[in-house]
């Protein structure tokens, strides 16, 4: 039998089929399928996209749904998952979504939902970064910033199946006002979306940079790329965005591993493509301002290895 994985972010939905032998897990993605998430949305249009990506990744394993055993679905938010209700999520405007019953009805399969960090999270923790480390933390920069904590070999999710949301701890006091209700939290500092907004705010002070040229002029074709592609054409607007950037990324990081002290941390989303140049200045800022400076055992830290398949493959481990 098959299980899905799908990862459910605030811009896509991607679905994936992963491969099964005698109950035991083989990572193996062997069909995918996607479509846009388009949030804000009522909730019943998401799902039924959650499902239109389910069967295209089923159809793209060349399977139907009488193969398929489970349904695992790693989402933002917080999610009870003793009553499979999404009880809040700020970037798809949920509360109280009925999640589990939804798409079982949808599907006619089991289905469970863990918080999207932490599904990334057990996906490297079994097949990728945090293969063998009993203490881990997984850290998505995306649409948000999320963070998965493993902690003796288990997730971290606490009493209300909320905790170990790091991109909501405070790293500016009276900051940036954040969709969760805080202001000046991480995730409005370091998340993909706060990046895009910081090179558009400095093309806006910087008329003659780069960053004009490579998004042809059109501040609204600005990505996540655009400042780290300025920086490497020399354009000086562009390093001051991704200096500040990294340093802003570097502050949560620190926290994490001041708190928790991980043997692996690993970076996720697409930013992380940007490799050893986001991550070497990252960690010289740890280096000098980790409270464990003195130990001898040290965070390794290190880009997410499964890409967006990490979602993936933690979601359908959850069946």
């Amino acid at each position: 039998m098959y299980k899905v994985g799908v990862d459910l972010g605030g811009t896509n939905i991607a679905a994936g089929i992963v491969d099964g032998e005698n109950g035991k897990i083989v990572i193996n993605i062997i069909g995918k399928g996607k479509v846009k998430t388009n949030a804000p949305r009522p909730a019943e249009d998401i799902f039924a996209d959650i499902k239109k990506a389910i069967d295209i990744a089923v159809s793209d394993a060349g399977l139907t749904m009488d193969d398929i055993e489970s349904v695992g679905v790693g989402t933002p938010g917080s999610v009870n998952q003793d009553t499979g209700i999404i009880e809040f999520s700020n970037n798809l405007a949920f509360n109280n979504v009925p999640a589990k019953k939804m798409l079982e009805d949808l599907t006619g399969k089991p289905c469970y939902f863990e918080n999207d960090a932490n599904a990334a999270a057990l996906g490297e923790a079994y097949a990728g970064a945090g293969n063998g480390a009993k203490n881990f933390v997984a850290v998505t920069l995306g649409t948000g910033v999320g963070s998965g904590i493993i902690v003796d070999g288990k997730v971290i999710s606490g009493m209300n199946f909320t905790g170990g949301e790091m991109g909501h701890t405070v790293i500016v006091v009276d900051g940036i006002p954040c969709n969760c209700g805080r202001n000046g939290c991480w995730e409005s500092y370091a998340s993909a979306t706060a990046l895009i907004a910081q090179t558009k705010a400095k093309m806006k002070e910087c008329p003659d940079s780069k960053m004009w040229e490579l998004c042809d002029g059109d501040i609204n074709k600005v990505s996540g790329r655009t400042a780290f592609n300025a920086m490497y054409a020399g354009d000086e607007a562009g390093k001051e965005v991704v200096d500040k950037y990294r340093y802003y990324v570097a502050v949560g990081i620190i926290n994490i591993i001041n708190i928790f002290q991980p043997e692996v941390l690993c970076v996720g989303g697409g930013i992380s493509n940007e490799g050893d140049n986001l991550l070497n200045p990252i960690r010289e800022y740890v280096e000098k301002e980790r409270y464990s400076k003195h130990a001898k055992k040290q965070t390794k830290i290190c880009k997410a290895v499964l890409g967006n398949d990490a979602g993936i493959i933690g979601a359908a481990l959850l069946g």
